[in-house]
């Protein structure tokens, strides 16, 4: 979707490579703390969590605008 690396998204997430593909293959159980450091990274490259209302996410759009009716306190800059 992004064309990201795990080592790029790693870093940006403030995690090890390591710990990252071991979240992918399911095989840690990761901190609340964690995920949310990797939603962050992913979200300032782009992606839009959905929170079940759409496909689970998508790359914002043109800008990188939030519809007024989607915007809540996790995206509201």
């Amino acid at each position: 979707m992004l064309g990201l690396k795990q080592a790029d998204l790693a870093k940006q997430a403030g995690i090890s490579k390591t710990a990252l593909v071991n979240i992918e293959s399911g095989s840690s159980d990761p901190r609340a703390s964690t995920l949310k450091s990797i939603q962050h990274a992913l979200e300032a490259a782009g992606v839009e969590f959905t929170n079940g209302a759409q496909p689970g996410v998508r790359l914002k759009g043109p800008g990188g605008t939030i519809a007024a009716e989607e915007l809540n306190a996790s995206n509201d800059e």
